[in-house]
């Protein structure tokens, strides 16, 4: 296989997974943030921070208000990890690797790219906002069942997976830091503040899709230890870190050359051993979920330099990367 269609294809995963969880999000965010009472110390700008583009964000907008920071999420282009230029590189990424995937992927991601290019502004206000999302998190999950019910078991497929998972990891520990965002708040009473605590918690578990299986799993009220080393340690569920890194682990082994890769992955899951929600603060979560994420940056590097760099050095030393397209450059009209 070679090295431009692995990329192409891990990118495709990591940009329709980053899409639907960027959906979520904000989903989630606009209604958790209604439901709080007056005073609570949580508001758009949380969302910047979480994501990692609080510094680009700051570049553009004096205002962090909820219209600039939407805008900034889901339609900026300026911004490489905006919903519309994951979409726009997830379907440059299938058109350039039409070859491997089904054909109906391309036929799907195109609709896609136009839904997303025509409703993305509606997103801005609240009245659209909810129907918009709500296509968005469809049709990325009617791709990812797609991809997964038709492509044969081989190194394509590995890939995407590996990108999907990846991502999946990396996004679940900031869904996960949003908790450590909403201390502390502007409450004399400790009884108000569990009310807000369970209220930030169960939106955090409906943001990744898990409030059934908590519940089903757990069988306790939503508090913020059980909610957080339920999402962080719990393997059965597709959307813990924990199972996201087994099946990463699981992906690598199947490729070659993945000796370093897979000390990677060990290396990450020691990082999430040590993070234990019953022991920590607000704080030293946050501190431990930052520790995490480095973690699993350094598995996406060990892949980049094992299967993708030498394409670039080597046959095409000065053409596009899309390394430095997910750090920038603009996404293809």
């Amino acid at each position: 296989m070679l090295s431009r269609v692995a990329e192409r294809i891990y990118w495709l995963a990591r940009y329709l997974e980053r899409a639907e969880n960027t959906a979520r999000l904000v989903s989630t965010y606009h209604f958790l943030l209604m439901d709080l009472p007056r005073g609570a110390q949580l508001g758009w700008q949380a969302l910047p921070v979480i994501t990692g583009g609080q510094a680009l964000f700051a570049e553009h907008y004096l205002r962090q208000d909820e219209r600039n920071t939407v805008k900034f999420l889901l339609a900026d282009a300026f911004n490489p990890s905006s919903l519309i230029n994951s979409i726009a590189w997830a379907r440059e990424n299938c058109r350039t690797s039409r070859e491997e995937l089904p054909g109906a992927a391309w036929e799907q991601i195109n609709e896609f790219h136009l839904f997303v290019a025509d409703q993305v502004m509606e997103a801005l206000t609240r009245r659209g906002r909810f129907v918009f999302l709500t296509g968005v998190i469809r049709r990325c999950q009617q791709l990812t069942g797609l991809l997964h019910g038709v492509m044969s078991r081989g190194h394509a497929y590995e890939f995407i997976d590996l990108g999907r998972y990846l991502e999946r990891a990396d996004m679940t520990s900031r869904v996960i830091d949003i908790g450590t965002q909403s201390h502390p708040l502007s409450y004399q009473s400790r009884d108000e503040t569990g009310k807000i605590d369970v209220h930030v918690w169960t939106s955090i578990l409906r943001a990744l899709s898990a409030y059934q299986m908590y519940r089903k799993d757990l069988r306790i009220a939503v508090n913020d230890t059980d909610v957080a080393t339920y999402l962080l340690h719990d393997g059965n569920f597709p959307r813990s870190i924990r199972h996201c890194l087994d099946e990463a682990e699981s992906c690598l082994g199947n490729l070659p050359l993945h000796g370093d890769m897979l000390r990677r992955v060990r290396a990450a899951r020691h990082y999430l051993d040590d993070i234990k929600p019953g022991e920590l603060d607000g704080p030293g979560l946050h501190q431990g979920l930052d520790t995490l994420q480095i973690g699993i940056s350094s598995i996406h590097e060990g892949i980049r330099k094992t299967w993708f760099t030498h394409l670039h050095q080597a046959e095409n030393p000065d053409g596009p990367n899309l390394m430095r397209q997910a750090a920038g450059q603009s996404p293809p009209a």
